[in-house]
């Protein structure tokens, strides 16, 4: 059967028609997806921390004694010399005011040790008549017994009483001692306030500062009240500053002494490095914000800046630490957001000419933005970060454009 030529042309249309639906019908339209180069280069680890500034040799000055702080005679931010700058002074307490009960019991105790006193002076004369007594019969004996009328059995029957009388003599003065010092204590007792201040001959205790620097803090400007170990003012020197931060145990564990740390968020442009001195022996518990006991611990640094830029800062400025735990020179490294788990391992998507291709890789570090890639990827390919359940194996990709 013969066709014409028109007839076959409109079956050819027909066929390319059929053909070219069939392709738009079946064909797979490429995912946007946005892309990472794979990249080679330095990689840091860090732990950040808030932290503040604090002087590292700070000196309390505290009271002496209990008394009254007169007003202080320096103020923060003065400079003061060690052992010739008076920080503070400290009147001793006055004797109160007695109640009347107590009256009474202060006026019979006076009179009560008054009357003791008399006691031992009565004492005192017949100890001393005795002794005379004991002293004549004494001599009397050793002139008989020279003429050797008394035998010295007796001799030393009158040497043992003029001892025991010359002992009573002795005991007697202390009575009276011990009833002197019982009168002085009551009169004191019923001293009046005033009466009792105008004995003392140093009005006050002044202290002195400790050691060179500034004042940091006054405890009180005006006078008051104090008792003993009281804190009055404290001092050091801002140009000797540390820095200490509050980390968790755990990572403390992570860090080793010398450890480089980035300070940010200081007040100023720059960010300035410190190093890691110590970190205390001892965590305590401490509960979080979201109401979590975590274990914390007090990490010191040095800072290493210029003078010139430490003196901006002071005791007690806040700061903001980024501690390097790891780095790396030439790690391979890909944003964190391009791997997802498979089963026990990790992977990634590959955009290799335009389709996505699924691939095993084993990670090594990672920071808060990038993680380092032990194998399966080369240096300059594009992955997909953040795949959806849209991208598969083998399916075309498009690179999502930047509005």
């Amino acid at each position: 059967m013969a066709y014409s030529t028109r007839t076959l042309v409109l079956i050819g249309i027909g066929v390319a028609l059929v053909a070219g639906l069939s392709y738009v019908s079946f064909r797979t339209e490429p995912v946007p997806v946005d892309l990472a180069t794979v990249t080679q280069g330095p990689m840091e680890v860090t732990i950040n921390a808030d932290g503040k500034t604090q002087v590292r040799d700070l000196f309390e000055v505290a009271a002496p004694i209990s008394g009254t702080a007169l007003r202080s005679p320096v103020k923060a931010g003065d400079p003061v010399t060690a052992e010739k700058t008076v920080v503070a002074i400290v009147q001793p307490a006055s004797s109160g005011l007695l109640d009347a009960r107590s009256q009474m019991q202060a006026e019979a105790s006076l009179r009560e040790a008054e009357a003791a006193r008399h006691v031992a002076l009565a004492d005192l004369r017949q100890a001393e008549q005795t002794a005379r007594f004991a002293q004549s019969q004494y001599d009397r004996t050793q002139a008989l017994v020279k003429s050797g009328v008394a035998s010295i059995t007796r001799l030393e029957d009158d040497t043992q009483r003029l001892a025991v009388a010359q002992a009573m003599i002795d005991a007697a003065q202390a009575r009276i001692e011990m009833a002197d010092g019982t009168i002085a204590r009551a009169r004191a007792t019923l001293l009046a306030p005033n009466d009792a201040d105008a004995t003392t001959e140093a009005c006050c205790v002044q202290l002195f500062s400790p050691t060179d620097g500034i004042v940091l803090s006054v405890a009180a400007i005006s006078e008051r009240p104090v008792t003993i170990g009281t804190p009055l003012v404290s001092i050091g020197d801002p140009a000797k500053l540390e820095l200490v931060a509050d980390i968790l145990s755990n990572d403390a564990v992570r860090l080793a002494p010398g450890a480089t740390a980035y300070v940010e968020r200081w007040g100023g442009g720059d960010i300035l490095e410190a190093r890691l001195d110590r970190i205390d022996p001892k965590a305590r518990t401490k509960v979080s914000a979201l109401g979590i006991e975590e274990q914390r611990v007090d990490a010191y640094f040095t800072l290493n800046v210029p003078d010139a830029v430490q003196a901006n800062l002071g005791d007690g400025f806040s700061v903001f630490l980024r501690i390097i735990e790891w780095r790396a020179e030439d790690a391979v490294q890909v944003p964190l957001s391009a791997v997802f788990r498979q089963g026990e391992n990790w992977a990634l998507f590959v955009a290799v000419e335009g389709v996505a291709e699924k691939r095993e890789v084993a990670l090594g570090r990672r920071n808060d933005r990038m993680v380092e890639v032990l194998s399966g990827l080369r240096v300059n390919e594009q992955v997909v970060t953040h795949p959806s359940d849209a991208i598969k194996a083998g399916v075309p990709l498009t690179e999502r454009s930047e509005l």
